[in-house]
């Protein structure tokens, strides 16, 4: 595949477009007080330098800045451990809903039983979904409701009078960052777990750093090397039997839905993304849903307000003397739980296994087709995603960095780089089960050409990107200069 490149002309800032005396939009006649803006703002409007353009302008230079955004709707979003999905847009549809939409979260329960309903609803289906005994969605991140799992498993222990011996957490080396910080935030010590030659934890090394004062275990699984870890039930067992709980990151659920479910693996609570596994908004700051479910021994402790089905209807019980407390404003991102309903009642029990099926489907055909040019980390199936390694093009000066600038040259965005941590020059590629066959070889032939490029023109990565209109950045630079401000130099281009 040969891909020509060619430079995109800058698009003006908005204030290169002003011009004195141009209008953008005729405002009506103030119906409140009049504000003296140099007294609020302690500059006036001549000093503020506001842009002055047309109507027209303002409109164009909106919708040309948006046709500079790479977004789900746009193209192919591999990367990996993030399950960057399609959306449907009927989520949308319903969560727009005015009866959804217009709810107070201060006013009475009794007229807010509909929208109970669909949170418990949710809950009923995630339980079925994950084998868990309870449910909670008030986390708002999936590292929001690692550290409640957290919280509750330090509850627990401090019930049975251990609190004060378990303070250690074992955490594999494979795992997402987020995990250490979770346990370290909720004041543990944290200890590291070596992942063995075939990808998985390495047993002697738990077996060994297994103790009294181990409070948990935080697994992954599918680990982060896009792997199922096959001794998890004895990973559990050896836990469980010093005592210690076992966490289970659900970030990579979407490799299980509906084909195995992590209760039944032995672990004692999980969190789930909503954003990666059921379809929600992923990015964009928000918001969020970290949902957990849990064993029944961790179910005195949920968050306050737990809600309960009594009677066949939905109830918030605020009566908990062991609830660890609210980890969230009111209860969590409602619509979020509107979105999930929606894409859960779509595929309903019968189809619900095709999530997980064809995602794994997927990531297995790009692991097959690029074998030759990115051999995976481990010689073994993946599971959603594909962990693979670019070490054999750094003889020629190119790394896993080059390759995805150039990526962008193709017209895809690049998978994750550098994760995890313990594969060198690390691929990881997520194709999800929304992506077609189409895109899927349109995207690895880039790959392969790139790859090829790499042994007979190096260059060409070390300069890409040079389609888009940023090129290659000084990121070191970028992010300990951050300079995101319009400033103006008379006597020179106005710069960002």
């Amino acid at each position: 595949m040969q891909r020509q490149t060619k430079s995109v002309p800058v698009p003006q800032l908005i204030f290169e477009r002003s011009r004195p005396g141009r209008i953008g939009c005729s405002l009506p006649k103030a119906d409140t007080p009049e504000v003296d803006l140099s007294k609020a703002i302690g500059q006036t409007r001549d000093e503020v330098k506001w842009p002055e353009v047309s109507e027209l302008e303002v409109m164009r230079h909106f919708v040309n800045l948006s046709h500079l955004n790479y977004g789900i709707e746009t193209g192919f979003y591999p990367l990996g451990s993030c399950t960057m999905k399609y959306n449907p847009r009927i989520n949308e549809v319903t969560a727009s809903m005015s009866g959804f939409r217009n709810l107070h979260p201060l006013q009475p329960d009794h007229t807010a039983e509909g929208a109970l309903e669909v949170l418990l609803s949710v809950y009923e289906i995630l339980e079925e979904v994950t084998g868990f005994d309870d449910i909670t969605m008030q986390p708002v991140a999936g590292a929001h409701g690692e550290m409640t799992c957290l919280m509750l498993i330090k509850a627990y222990h401090e019930s049975r009078g251990e609190g004060a011996m378990r303070t250690l957490v074992l955490v594999p080396d494979s795992a997402h960052g987020t995990n250490p910080a979770s346990a370290a935030r909720c004041g543990y010590d944290v200890k590291t777990i070596p992942t063995d030659a075939d990808g998985n934890t390495d047993l002697e090394a738990l077996k060994a750093a297994l103790n009294e004062s181990v409070a948990a275990f935080m697994v992954t699984n599918p680990s982060t090397l896009g792997l199922f870890e096959p001794n998890i039930q004895e990973v559990c067992k050896l836990v469980h039997a010093v005592g210690g709980q076992v966490f289970c990151d659900g970030a990579n659920m979407n490799a299980m839905v509906g084909t195995t479910r992590p209760g039944d693996h032995g672990f004692d609570c999980m969190h789930l993304n909503l954003h990666k596994t059921f379809s929600t908004p992923h990015g964009g700051g928000g918001p969020g849903c970290g949902a957990i479910g849990l064993k029944r021994h961790l179910e005195p402790f949920l968050p306050a307000p737990a809600l309960k089905r009594v009677d066949g209807k939905p109830v918030l019980d605020r009566h908990r003397p062991l609830s660890i407390g609210r980890v969230s404003s009111f209860y969590g991102q409602f619509l979020m739980a509107v979105r999930a309903l929606t894409y859960l009642l779509a595929y309903g029990k019968e189809q619900m296994s095709h999530i997980s099926r064809y995602s794994v489907l997927n990531a297995n055909y790009v692991q097959a087709r690029l074998r030759e040019v990115l051999p995976q980390a481990h010689n073994r199936p993946c599971m959603h995603e594909c962990v693979l390694t670019a070490q054999q093009y750094k003889k020629n000066g190119v790394r896993a960095l080059d390759i995805s600038k150039r990526l962008i040259d193709y017209g895809f965005h690049p998978p994750t780089n550098y994760f995890p941590l313990i594969v060198p020059e690390c691929l990881m590629i997520e194709p999800t089960e929304t992506e077609a066959k189409e895109t899927l070889d349109a995207f690895c032939d880039a790959l392969i050409a790139i790859c090829h490029e790499a042994n007979t023109n190096p260059d060409l990565l070390h300069e890409a990107p040079t389609t888009q209109v940023v090129g290659r950045l000084d990121e070191a630079k970028a992010v300990k200069l951050l300079d995101v401000k319009w400033q103006h130099a008379p006597e020179t281009p106005a710069t960002v």
